[in-house]
């Protein structure tokens, strides 16, 4: 048995104690029961005041924030595909299947993919690491489409390309079963809005939100890893954005990301620890840390799609202007997902 103060070392050499980290994988079901019903209950008020006020400023108002808190959910549905978010994995596979029904989206899909990240975060084998190419016409399309128009690539890549390049017969089974899931519910949603004669306000209230959403998610999403080192592992490839309070309570810390990546186990609401428990090997590793996912987006928006060579000069020149360390890596140690 290891000693009670022993550390365990990951590809990073960031070293916890096997205690500390066995006490923040711990799951707890308090975090969860006080902020999911919230969030929902906020969410039904916007719907509510969507749906009934006559003021366009109300009316957009609450579209923009029903887009911020299907971020939260969202947030929630990505801890259920790491088995955190609750004890029992059908009670995440629960939870995740029916949070991504109004987003059109599959979660095993959404699962199998981020999994598939983590293993090959920041390299050619990422399936979210779109952001690097040659910049050729291609690249630029796929960089600047996301942005706008990312709900509807994920739509496509997730419920079709996605699995037709990875699933087997039983993974196809579990996509077609949500397929059929979704399926039913917008049919009775959208009959429902036919008979009452509310079919334009319904999709109104329903796809607005979900556009905001997909600007919200494509910020965060680049700002996750942009201009991080490429193929150097899980601490340096990712980029922790200490952002706000507001941003960390409503988006389940998911800003602390590098401590997400490193130890994908420790659920959202000891992310914080974590990311302090870690920060003296974050700082030795010239580990990627900012302060504002809006700064980081816009440089992202400017520059555009990576290349090796341009990411080679942009971290001498953050070195540089920051006096940081250089970002260094390690040899890896295979570590759970």
């Amino acid at each position: 048995m290891p000693l009670k103060n022993e550390f365990v070392t990951t590809m990073t050499d960031v070293k916890i104690s096997r205690e500390d980290l066995k006490r923040l994988r711990t799951l707890r079901i308090l975090p969860n029961l006080f902020k999911i019903p919230l969030f929902i209950s906020i969410m039904g008020l916007l719907t509510w005041l969507a749906w009934t006020s006559e003021s366009g400023l109300i009316r957009w108002s609450a579209y923009i924030g029903l887009g911020y808190l299907w971020m939260s959910m969202v947030t929630f549905m990505h801890d259920a595909t790491h088995n955190t978010l609750f004890a029992e994995k059908w009670e995440n596979w629960t939870f995740g299947i029916i949070a991504m029904v109004p987003l059109m989206a599959s979660f095993i899909s959404f699962k199998e993919d981020h999994m598939d990240h983590h293993r090959y975060n920041r390299s050619y084998r990422d399936p979210d690491a779109f952001t690097m190419g040659k910049r050729g016409v291609a690249d630029f399309i796929a960089f600047y489409a996301y942005i706008i128009a990312g709900a509807v690539l994920s739509f496509v890549h997730f419920n079709l390309i996605y699995p037709i390049q990875r699933f087997n017969r039983r993974k196809w089974a579990i996509h077609l079963s949500e397929i059929l899931l979704k399926t039913a519910c917008y049919w009775a949603l959208i009959a429902w809005a036919q008979k009452n004669g509310v079919l334009a306000k319904t999709l109104e209230v329903w796809l607005i939100p979900v556009f905001f959403f997909s600007l919200f998610n494509s910020m965060r999403f680049i700002a996750e890893h942009y201009e991080t080192p490429w193929n150097e592992g899980q601490l340096l490839g990712s980029r922790t954005v200490t952002s706000n309070p507001l941003h960390s309570f409503f988006w389940n810390n998911i800003n602390w990301h590098i401590g997400h990546h490193v130890y994908p186990a420790v659920p959202w609401y000891n992310l914080v620890e974590l990311h302090n428990m870690m920060k003296p090997g974050l700082e030795e590793r010239g580990a990627i840390i900012d302060k504002s996912y809006l700064a980081v987006f816009f440089k992202a928006l400017v520059r555009g799609p990576e290349t090796e060579e341009r990411l080679k000069t942009a971290l001498e020149k953050r070195r540089t202007t920051t006096g940081g360390p250089v970002p260094v890596a390690v040899q890896p140690v295979p570590g759970k997902i």
